[in-house]
């Protein structure tokens, strides 16, 4: 089920992503559900990257000890 989100943009960014929209011959609703949808997978990894950052038992390899390891 579709739902439906207005926002305002600055009028520079509406500009480019109409302009965008037209040279790709696609929805501006379409670039903005793609972007939303990058944006929260890209969010996610980066999420998972700090969690895994800040767990104090996560090992954590110099690169020599890395390099080492794989063989380098």
């Amino acid at each position: 089920m579709a739902s439906t989100l207005s926002l305002r943009l600055p009028s520079r960014l509406a500009q480019r992503l109409s302009q965008l929209a037209a040279a790709l011959e696609r929805p501006k609703s379409y670039l903005v559900r793609k972007a939303v949808e990058t944006y929260l997978v890209e969010y996610a990894d980066y999420q998972l990257a700090l969690d895994r950052l800040h767990d104090k038992d996560d090992v954590v390899l110099s690169g020599a000890e890395l390099r080492k390891r794989l063989g380098f």
